[in-house]
């Protein structure tokens, strides 16, 4: 048997238990991990309380997690790159909030010896999204791009120092007590709320090139005006647009996810990609590193440790 957390009804908190389960078994084209670090991530929060819209209760219970980093220990009928022992990080196909998980190997990277594996379970969801951000809004050297929820520890931080690392000016949202922090990103902090457009604009008197919206507190029409219009403003967290004419991102891991995770290593060797952790917890403090993910104001990654 495995350990693997679970909840049984949605909204609940309590209902998310440690119980024992049933290992699975790694089919055609996947392998199984044994769990070594599953990062926390605000959609997990989301999906146990039925904002992403419901399963059929029937499928109850179900677990929860997507970003992991662990070790082969079986491997599926037509895999050839990846063999027992490996260590890997990426996305799980299965839930990662467990001591096992499957995974397709075509969103998995070999760790790093030197990418502590607290960091390595977090790196996917984040990662994945803000490399394909950059891409889609077409940040390139020399502009400015706007980023909102910039020093979170989510795909905002991720995306901050993605961007300077291409050669971007980047002005970045956050409480005070994290302009610090975005400061040694290489970003220019401002604080969030009334008064915005202008702040910006003491720093950018022509505005912005672009924007990423990784908040969702309503800053949109402030940054379409900061834009110049919404062609090149995207959000990852705004779930209807309708009526704005900005975009919004769908990360699509399988797509392209080892190029991202690529670079995004590369950048953490190279020493220009710092990923915070706020905490970690074992598999048993799951309810208590959502409750902390859902309250807000983490700075850095909540990870646990199977």
């Amino acid at each position: 048997m495995s350990l693997a957390a679970q909840f049984h009804e949605y909204g609940s908190i309590d209902s998310l238990r440690v119980v024992d389960v049933s290992p699975p078994t790694a089919g055609p084209g996947q392998v199984r991990l044994a769990v070594r670090a599953a990062g926390v991530a605000p959609v997990d929060w989301k999906i146990l309380h039925g904002h992403l819209g419901r399963v059929a209760p029937s499928r109850l219970p179900l677990g929860l997690g997507f970003d992991v980093a662990g070790v082969v220990d079986q491997v599926g009928a037509g895999v050839a790159d990846l063999r027992v022992g490996d260590e890997v990080l990426g996305a799980a196909a299965t839930p990662s909030f467990a001591q096992s998980a499957l995974a397709d190997p075509a969103v998995l990277v070999a760790k790093p010896a030197s990418v502590p594996w607290e960091v390595a379970g977090t790196l996917a969801g984040s990662g994945i999204t803000a490399w394909e951000v950059l891409n889609e809004l077409r940040v390139t050297e020399g502009e400015t791009l706007l980023v909102h929820a910039a020093a979170g520890g989510g795909v905002g931080t991720f995306a901050v120092q993605m961007a300077v690392a291409r050669g971007a000016r980047v002005i970045g949202t956050a409480s005070e007590r994290n302009h610090e922090r975005l400061r040694s990103f290489g970003a220019e902090p401002v604080a969030y709320g009334a008064g915005l457009v202008e702040r910006v604009r003491a720093l950018s008197p022509g505005g912005v090139d672009a924007v990423l919206d990784a908040s969702g507190r309503g800053e949109i029409p402030d940054s379409v005006e900061l834009a110049g219009g919404p062609s090149r403003v995207l959000s990852v967290v705004v779930q209807d647009p309708a009526g704005t004419g900005i975009r919004t991102h769908v990360t699509q891991p399988a797509v392209d996810g080892r190029e991202a995770l690529r670079d995004v290593l590369a950048l953490i060797e190279a020493g220009r990609l710092r990923v915070p952790i706020a905490g970690t917890h074992p598999l048993d403090e799951a309810a208590a590193a959502l409750e902390a993910s859902r309250a807000g104001h983490v700075s850095g990654k909540l990870v646990l440790l199977p």
